[in-house]
């Protein structure tokens, strides 16, 4: 796991490979549309369709990941989880980064994306994988500054992740929860211009008080429609009965939910979902990604005999 954190602070983009359970190995690569030549994307996306065909009763996506275009990759972060002994991929989580605005400042947005799991590892304790991990990285790498999340979904087992998860999530059913300014201002920009990051049509309206998508599956993401009885279930039934008051399943109605991950949300991902096996090594290893994020700068400021990006060293004093 140290291996893991060392490997992060040495590459500009992550491509990093882990054991996270017996028999599996995880791989987080970002930007592969931008980092990967045409044969190790094409083996890419290969891999994740593989997963796709395992998972769907019938159909193919055609939206994201899915299309293999470089255009698409290049702004994606993928988790891959296979096999170690075979190789063989068995789930995924595809998440994008979307550049907005808030508050006339650039605001980075992580899409969690879609999570799909070969129906032969279900039940293996991979959601703190496929849900958290790779967006608890970018956390610690950006200084623990709190960063936006989105996600749309019509199934209640993924509403209450994200409420249970991330800080200030809206829509939700806990207690507190409502629309900020921020919120409703980065749904809007959002639904005006990414809806292909999750496959929505042109044509699928919005309701912005309720932060729900109206008729969403039309643009690419069809084959992921559910009636309320199929989609996975919570086992807080404040969110099944939430999403079936919420949304019309026959329609095919979405939330988009947004929140934030933040110290709070670190914490509740640590000791709520993370392994008692792994927490030590994940925590130990975090602080010391944190320790080299915010310490080093310092200590290259404060070096003034050597030079550091545009800052140059001192000149040497002569004697008279």
């Amino acid at each position: 796991m140290l291996g893991f954190w060392l490997k992060a602070l040495r590459r500009p983009t992550l491509d990093l490979t882990l054991a996270t359970a017996p028999g599996l190995t995880t791989r987080i690569i970002e930007r592969p549309g931008i980092v990967l030549d045409d044969a190790e994307l094409a083996a890419l996306v290969e891999q994740l369709r593989t997963v796709a065909g395992r998972t769907l009763a019938q159909g193919a996506l055609t939206y994201g990941v899915f299309s293999g275009e470089r255009e698409r990759l290049s702004q994606s972060i993928v988790t891959l989880i296979s096999e170690t002994a075979t190789g063989r991929p068995v789930a995924f989580n595809a998440l994008a980064q979307m550049q907005l605005q808030l508050n006339g400042e650039p605001e980075q947005v992580t899409h969690l994306g879609l999570v799909m799991v070969d129906p032969e590892v279900r039940g293996r304790g991979l959601s703190w994988v496929l849900y958290g991990l790779t967006v608890l990285v970018l956390f610690v790498r950006g200084g623990l500054r709190p960063r936006w999340i989105s996600n749309v979904t019509q199934v209640p087992s993924v509403v209450g992740m994200v409420c249970e998860t991330f800080s200030d999530v809206y829509p939700s059913p806990d207690a507190g929860s409502r629309q900020s300014f921020a919120h409703l201002t980065l749904a809007r920009q959002i639904m005006r211009g990414h809806r292909h990051v999750f496959g929505v049509g042109e044509e699928a309206g919005f309701e912005e008080s309720r932060s729900v998508i109206i008729d969403a599956y039309t643009g690419g993401s069809d084959d992921l429609k559910k009636s309320f009885e199929q989609a996975a279930q919570h086992r807080d039934a404040r969110y099944n009965a939430f999403c079936r008051e919420t949304l019309d399943y026959e329609r095919g109605d979405d939330v988009l939910q947004l929140g934030r991950m933040d110290l709070a949300a670190a914490r509740r991902y640590l000791l709520g979902q993370v392994p008692r096996s792994s927490l030590p090594g994940l925590i130990g290893a975090s602080a010391f990604l944190l320790l080299q994020r915010l310490v080093l700068p310092l200590l290259h400021w404060l070096d003034d005999g050597r030079r550091f990006g545009t800052l140059r060293p001192r000149a040497a004093r002569t004697k008279p």
